[in-house]
């Protein structure tokens, strides 16, 4: 496979392997979990920053992928594009996998994703006073309109009108419980899926008679 390079450093995602980022991992993953299990029986993808727990997965019907330097490990060592059928997945988590900037890989999901299957995005949260923790750090963040676009541009309906707020507004020990604004928390969570034209239904059959003709 061709070599995948990263316009951003990659090392930028240790951030979330602890401190203020794997406090983050450790509120979204019983929401991992729940996506994760929304299509079972179905294969899943898992894509985060770091190697996770996968005492969180539904089934080990599903492979789980954290990038590096060079592509991707996990269960497999791989680069672009994903070395898995076309539309053969049935849930795919992006765990902050898109913010060093790469749209290809939210193309490649879309590619490996059945037709009505459901893509979960967790992504930081620009507005968050928590992203003072990721200041300087070399990660690109949008905003959830932002993020709707690329969704679009890849091929996927976003789900819904909420978008899902979690995590802690400042404080990194907090559980993200409180009272603050939603839209305020650290990550937000937007859903989408995969759909496809339906075939167009074969013309009635024009009948040479009529029913409701008199009998002779």
């Amino acid at each position: 496979m061709p070599a995948f390079m990263f316009s951003r450093q990659p090392d930028a995602l240790t951030w979330f392997g602890n401190g203020p980022g794997g406090r983050l991992l450790a509120i979204e993953h019983p929401w991992v979990a729940a996506a994760l299990k929304a299509r079972a029986p179905q294969p899943w993808l898992w894509l985060g920053p770091a190697a996770q727990d996968l005492s969180v997965t539904p089934s080990p019907r599903g492979v789980q992928l954290h990038r590096q330097a060079q592509g991707f490990t996990g269960s497999v060592r791989c680069d672009l594009p994903l070395p898995l059928p076309t539309e053969a997945i049935g849930a795919v988590v992006l765990q902050h996998a898109l913010e060093t900037g790469h749209d290809d890989l939210l193309e490649e999901c879309a590619r490996v994703l059945e037709p009505g299957g459901r893509l979960w995005l967790f992504t930081l949260n620009p507005w968050s006073p928590y992203r003072a923790r990721w200041r300087g750090l070399d990660l690109i963040v949008h905003d959830a309109v932002g993020w709707r676009e690329r969704l679009r541009a890849a091929g996927l309906q976003p789900v819904g009108r909420e978008i899902h707020y979690m995590g802690p507004v400042w404080r990194t020990k907090s559980d993200g419980t409180g009272r603050a604004p939603g839209h305020l928390r650290a990550v937000c969570l937007l859903e989408a899926e995969k759909r496809v034209a339906a075939l167009i239904p074969p013309s009635p059959v024009k009948r040479p008679w009529r029913t409701d003709a008199a009998p002779a």
